[in-house]
């Protein structure tokens, strides 16, 4: 909503209008305030119609448009210098052996030439993995932590030439202002034409909206989606946008910023509880097997940063361990029980993997894999590979039906034994969900299920049950994890609806929040910041950046419902706060 005080926004890599149409409400307004807006893509859509300008380009080529942007504000001196100077690392003087990639055959300084080759896909039995091997990987599958480089998780540099050694005037020819100006010089407005197929004119007066509506008194707002971030070249065209906003100083203030536009109701949300396999909550890393990550003393001093809000990391793990683990985790908090990454765990690796013959069983959750995951027919190949396969959703998806109804598929052929289990929607449970301006926003159960469906909440809660249950007398020290997390999300029995065994989804939120631990564990007086997390087991909290969500008073934030006042700060709860 901060939109509305923007004096310009720029939409590149999105259709807005149509596919975030709650959010560009606040971009019609800040249009009808007197705002120009600006939709630069390769087609003319319904956003296009509502923009003050429209431009073309050609598909793949944003981030040249971008980069002559930059070199426009570099290049005439239109950047915001006193903003610069004192709120990015435009000053620093980097160190003598960095090499600018235009001055190294596209290569910037740091690079490893990958001696590895691509392995090709494998059947059942074969230990080599399916496709580029992880970083670390031997080709083989198998995973040297030593040998890996990974740039989360590990811990920035310091010294001479990070932060320390400054130009204020940001004309040393090493430091980052300059660096910046050699580097984007060869974005230029002809290039732009050649490239991006946009006449130079359209291009500048671009330019010129977002230089005019940028400085002291005036901010520019950027918006991307998927149009981007599903580029093959999507992080760098992420970043040059950041480094357009740091120039033009709209980092940071009122109506300025990035957005990167969520499409579903709850995307940021499980990225901030992430579903990732990279990720813990909160964005704290998971753990690497060995290495930089071989104790917790070692995972601490990784990720802890310098300066900011990761100086705090330390506290951050260990309230999460001591929310999942209580005082059973012993001097380590539990750590030694997290899973550690070995290699590439994510999707695609997963199916490489079943084609492999190394993972047997699938469990499902909101994803349809054999219809929107790159290379379909492979995934379907890989599915066929699998003993058992659940899928939980509200209706029978392609990926369910796999071994049925996709074309060519021969029932009799295939192993896999599919479980579909039907899926609650969200007006049959109570939950939460987090938008694109981070807002966690709650919503009630209106009415229960049909027939046997439930929510995740109900699936995950009562597998976690019968999981404790079967390994309550296991003496193996594989099962310890298992037996000393917390699950106390005591069932409740509400009178209006049906089902009468559904977790208390509010008992989850209030983990996630975090509390005072007491004597014995004792669970003290909820948090109220993440400010208050320690590293000595003395908090507890399920993910450090919606703490404050059900603070100290046990009111639930997320179902704040004042509208009131030019910030709405009544509504819902916003992180960061």
């Amino acid at each position: 909503m901060d939109l509305v005080n923007a004096d310009c926004i720029l939409i590149m890599g999105s259709n807005m209008a149509e596919n975030h149409p709650v959010g560009f409400r606040f971009v019609v307004e800040a249009r009808e305030r007197g705002a120009e807006v600006i939709h630069v893509d390769p087609r003319f859509t319904r956003t296009s119609a509502s923009a003050s300008r429209y431009v073309a380009l050609r598909s793949g080529t944003d981030i040249v448009f971008l980069g002559a942007l930059i070199n426009h504000v570099l290049t005439g001196d239109r950047f915001l210098r006193e903003y610069v100077r004192d709120f990015t690392n435009g000053p620093v003087i980097l160190p003598e052996d960095y090499v600018d990639a235009e001055d190294n055959d596209g290569l910037f300084s740091g690079f490893v030439a990958d001696t590895t080759e691509a392995v090709p896909v494998v059947g059942p039995g074969d230990a080599a993995p399916h496709g580029e091997p992880a970083p670390g990987g031997d080709g083989t599958g198998r995973y040297d932590p030593a040998a890996a480089h990974w740039g989360y998780g590990e811990r920035a540099p310091a010294g001479p030439g990070y932060g320390i050694e400054r130009d204020p005037a940001m004309e040393h020819p090493r430091c980052v202002l300059q660096v910046l100006r050699r580097h984007f010089a060869r974005y230029t407005p002809e290039l732009v034409e050649r490239v991006c197929g946009t006449p130079r004119a359209e291009f500048e007066a671009v330019a010129r909206a977002l230089v005019e509506n940028s400085g002291p008194e005036r901010t520019t707002a950027l918006c991307y989606a998927v149009g981007w971030t599903q580029q093959s070249t999507g992080p760098q065209i992420i970043r040059a946008a950041a480094i357009l906003q740091l120039l033009l100083g709209n980092m940071g203030r009122p109506g300025g910023g990035i957005l990167a536009l969520r499409g579903h109701a709850s995307i940021q949300g499980s990225t901030d509880i992430p579903t990732l396999s990279d990720l813990l909550p909160g964005y704290l890393p998971q753990p690497l097997a060995g290495g930089p990550h071989a104790d917790l003393a070692a995972y601490c001093a990784a990720v802890q940063q310098p300066r900011g809000v990761w100086w705090s990391a330390p506290s951050y793990i260990v309230s999460l361990l001591t929310a999942w683990y209580g005082d059973a985790g012993g001097a380590d908090h539990g750590y030694r029980w997290l899973a550690k990454r070995t290699g590439d765990h994510t999707e695609q690796a997963a199916f490489a993997d079943m084609l492999a013959g190394r993972v047997k069983g699938y469990l499902l959750l909101g994803q349809n894999p054999a219809a929107g995951n790159t290379n379909s027919a492979l995934v379907r190949e890989a599915l066929k590979r699998l003993d058992w396969m659940v899928v939980r959703d509200l209706f029978e998806t392609e990926t369910a039906s796999f071994w049925s109804k996709a074309p060519g598929a021969d029932p009799t052929t295939i192993g896999t034994e599919v479980i579909l289990m039907p899926a609650a929607a969200s007006a049959e449970k109570d939950g939460t969900f987090t938008n694109t301006m981070r807002l966690l926003q709650w919503h009630e159960k209106a009415v229960d299920p049909p027939g046997d469906a439930r929510s995740e909440s109900w699936f995950m809660y009562h597998l976690g049950r019968r999981l404790k249950e079967l390994y309550a007398d296991s003496t193996l020290e594989r099962d310890r994890p298992l037996q000393a997390l917390t699950w106390d999300y005591a069932a409740h029995s509400p009178t209006r609806f049906r089902i009468a065994d559904e977790p208390d989804v509010e008992r989850v939120l209030a983990e996630i929040n975090g509390w005072q631990v007491g004597d014995g564990g004792a669970r003290g007086a909820q948090l109220t910041d993440f400010g208050e997390l320690r590293d000595d087991g003395s908090t507890a909290c399920g993910a450090w950046i919606y703490c404050g969500v059900m603070p100290a008073g046990g009111r639930n934030l997320a179902a704040a419902r004042d509208p009131s006042g030019p910030t709405h700060r009544g509504w819902g709860f916003a992180w960061p706060r």
